[in-house]
């Protein structure tokens, strides 16, 4: 049996733009009703959301029969997590809050099998469809996509050093927690913060590297894809359902005076 391709990471190599959609629900029944859409990527959260191992696998598997590939955001910049993650299946990780070389040579590192890496080996996961896949061991890395996250004006500065990284396939802007970190928690477009974002975008593109943002604002997302951005979230699953449920209410209220 053959290794799966990564088709999101082929994507990303060949300069094709992804469109993409934020899934913080946690449930598999959810996930398959969005993964019907026209997106590119869904983005399964295991950062901000109630997810857990447990609760990923049958998102993954619900995915696995639609067109989206699935991306998953891991906890945090963790061995174990990682390496769980990478177990039930998942190719394409996003990693949060990468501040530096040091962390971004970490988060390859747990992708990767000794002695590229320090990857805890298992014989039978569902990444290995259960040890039919041959050869799974060294030629995994060559179907896992690594996105790391940058999402503060001190991880900014190492941006080039991070984008010169082995095993880096892309560079996610984080647009809040960016905006927080220069004392402007709940926004997206501060002026003294949009620059930095535009100009992070070109800067990962010249690196020769992916960039990623997660915009809602449809504006502003068309604007990071004019400038370059490669995977691109456009919304989410729970903003979809919450503001969808607000104004269906509100057009009743109205009605009724």
């Amino acid at each position: 049996m053959d290794l799966p391709r990564n088709l999101f990471k082929r994507a990303l190599l060949e300069g094709r733009h992804q469109l993409g959609l934020w899934c913080s629900l946690s449930h598999h029944y959810s996930l398959e009703v969005v993964a019907g859409a026209a997106f590119d990527w869904l983005l399964l959260d295991m950062e901000h959301s109630p997810n857990d191992l447990e609760s990923l696998l049958p998102q993954l598997q619900a995915v696995a029969g639609y067109a989206p590939s699935a991306v998953v955001r891991v906890p945090w910049n963790d061995t174990v997590a990682i390496k769980r993650v990478l177990d039930v299946g998942a190719q394409t990780l996003l990693i949060p809050y990468v501040q530096n070389v040091e962390e971004a040579r970490a988060a390859v590192a747990a992708t990767r099998y000794p002695p590229e890496g320090v990857r805890g080996v298992a014989g039978s996961t569902r990444a290995t469809r259960f040890g039919r896949v041959s050869g799974y061991a060294t030629r995994a890395h060559e179907e896992i996509c690594l996105l790391v996250q940058l999402e503060t004006k001190d991880a900014l500065q190492h941006l080039e050093a991070i984008a010169a990284l082995d095993g880096i396939d892309g560079i996610f802007i984080g647009p809040a927690d960016l905006h927080a970190s220069l004392g402007h928690a709940g926004e997206i477009a501060h002026p003294q913060v949009w620059p930095l974002i535009e100009d992070a975008i070109g800067r990962i593109r010249a690196a020769g590297k992916a960039p990623g943002i997660l915009m809602v604002d449809e504006r502003l997302a068309q604007r990071c894809i004019e400038l370059g951005t490669l995977f691109t979230a456009v919304g989410s699953d729970v903003g979809i359902l919450a503001r969808g449920a607000d104004a269906l209410a509100a057009r009743f209220h109205k009605a009724r005076g």
